[in-house]
Parts: structure tokens; sequence; C-alpha cells
């Protein structure tokens, strides 16, 4: 049976403020284990006022003392702007303080110029990603490698285990990567519009299992989808709440547009162009839409189409009530 995961973007909707996300997000975390999702990870998001997952580490330590039983991870910790020493120490603080429930997910999407730049302008130079993610499982496991430049350096605290790690994905050049290196492969339907995602995450697949070396941060092979999932209790009322999500993907000024998350009112409201509305229809390839029965349907097509082990469903939709409810359409049909 296919594991369900949730990513959360700790979502400031309209009428609310970034506190009371927060709490939010705390709620929709209980949910999710009370419903018996198995993960739930926080995304990272720098100057995006919508969003106020702006820490995913932070998030996850205030989220692993609420909960009992589910695992929290980073979705992901994006790593060229940070220290890979760093990163692992924060990681096994969190492995140590609740073994067995941390994940460690990382990407390489860097932003905006103005968030990159911030982020990285006391730094002289970068690394390869692999790099860093090589240097990240080295820090993290404490491996002994007479050949690092900072073989002596120990990532404390010590602990006996180790976060699971998982590369998140749209490609199949990154999938290589996270089979060399041994971590869990994340392919992301969500986040670009595109004809041809299918074939290219099949085929990154394909090429991290065949490829795939054990480590001590996955032993074996593992591989999560990730859509957008609007799920409602009827069709209409889905679309609906698409609507918010489509007005949000287009993403105008750097997703600067609104300040919080669109409401089902504002899109309704919204004066779209032409290309506004052909961009929204190539967007909704990003995301799985409809009533449960519908929904798990269309989840379950993926599953088979990626050969996935889990799915990372992303309810990127207004409304606190609306999100509970998606997870537990969701959960019904699955029936987890």
């Amino acid at each position: 049976m296919v594991k369900l995961n949730v990513l959360d973007y700790a979502v400031v909707d309209e009428g609310r403020s970034p506190k009371e996300a927060i709490s939010e997000t705390v709620e929709l975390c209980k949910k999710a284990e009370s419903l018996g999702y198995h993960r739930f990870w926080m995304a990272e998001h720098h100057d995006v006022s919508a969003f106020a997952s702006s820490s995913p580490e932070m998030l996850m330590m205030h989220l692993l003392g609420k909960t009992e039983t589910i695992r929290l991870g980073s979705g992901g910790v994006m790593i060229p702007h940070y220290s890979p020493l760093k990163t692992a120490e924060n990681f096994r603080m969190l492995e140590t303080l609740y073994p067995g429930r941390v994940d460690l997910g990382v990407g390489n999407t860097i932003g905006t110029k103005i968030v990159n730049r911030a982020l990285n302008e006391t730094r002289r130079r970068k690394q390869r990603y692999e790099d860093n993610i090589s240097d990240i499982i080295k820090y993290v496991t404490n491996t002994d490698d007479p050949k690092h430049r900072y073989n002596d350096l120990t990532a404390n605290p010590m602990s006996p285990d180790n976060p699971e790690m998982w590369m998140l994905s749209t490609s199949v050049r990154s999938a290589e990567t996270a089979a060399r290196q041994g971590t869990g492969y994340t392919f992301g339907l969500f986040p670009y519009a595109s004809e041809d995602k299918t074939e290219i995450g099949q085929e990154a697949i394909r090429v991290y299992r065949e490829n795939f070396t054990p480590s001590a941060v996955m032993k074996k092979p593992a591989v999560m989808v990730a859509p957008f999932v609007v799920a409602a209790d009827t069709e209409e009322e889905a679309d609906e709440l698409a609507r918010a999500l489509d007005l949000w993907l287009l993403g105008k000024d750097n997703f600067s547009e609104f300040g919080r998350m669109p409401s089902v009112e504002t899109a309704e409201n919204y004066p779209y162009t032409e290309t506004d509305r052909k961009n929204i229809e190539s967007n909704r390839t990003r995301m799985v839409v409809g009533d449960k029965e519908s929904v798990a349907s269309q989840l379950k097509s993926i599953t088979e189409t990626f050969g996935a082990d889990e799915l990372m469903l992303i309810p990127l939709i207004p409304g606190r009530e609306n999100r509970h409810r998606a997870l537990e359409a969701i959960a019904s049909e699955f029936k987890i």
C-alpha cells in the first residue's frame, strides 16, 4: 500500500496573520497524524508573505514536540544557501531529540535574485550541488573519510541513528545524483507545468532505481511523487478551490502580487488576461482536482504510472477547514 504524506507551506490566508498560520500548521500536522499519514514536511520559502514557512528546521522542531509518531521533514532545505556542516548539525540535533522521526529533504532552488544575493552575500564561492550532498551525508552520518578535507570534524550531537535523507527533483540528472549518493528520491509534479513531465519522471525513477547505492541515510531505493491536491466534497467545490490555486500559481511579481493566499472570492473577481487563462490551463497539469473518489482514482493512477512507494500531497488551498477536509477525504478513500 502506498504511503501518504503531506507537504505544508504554513499558508497565511486572507484575514489571517503569520502567527495564526503557524498555529494552523500545527493543527494540520496533528490532523495528518490522527488520520494515519506517514510524513509531514515543511517547505522553505523566502520573501513570500503568503507563506510563513521560511525555516523548515525550526518548524519541524516545534511540530515534533506537538506530535507523537508522524515523521517530520524538510521539503526541503535549499542547500546552495547553507553550510553542509550546519545543516547536518541541525538535523543531528533533531534526530537526537526525536529519534526515528526526522527526514532531511534537500533541494537546489535558489529563489529570486534578491533572495539568493541576501542569503549568500558573505560567501566567497559556492560548491557544486552534488558536493554539498556528499558533505551533508558525510557530516550527518559522521562517516570516516580520510580523503575528505574536514574529516576530523564531527557533527554533534552524536546519536546512534541517522535521519532519512531525500532529494527533491524534477530531472533525470538529479535522479542520478540521488542514486549515487544513496538518498530517497522525490519527483515533483507540482513545481512546473510541462507536457512531458510524465516521461521525464518515469525515466528519472527508472534511472534512480537501477543505479541506487545503499547508504547510511537510506538502505534501499525509495520513490515519492508530489502533486498539488485539491479534494473536496463535490467536483464543483473542488473546482472553486482550484481556481484560488490557479490564481496563486500565476506567480506574478515573484509571487508578491498577493500578500496572502487568495480566497475563492478573490479568484472569482480577478481580471484575468488571455495569457493568464492559457497559463492556468497549463498549470492544471501540476495538480489533482476533484471529489474524494476522483482524487483517489487520480492518485492511484499516479502511483501506478511512476511506480511510487509514497505520495507527497500538497493541499495548497485557502482555508483551514478546506485543508483539513482534503486530508480527511483522501485518507478515507485510501483507508490509511
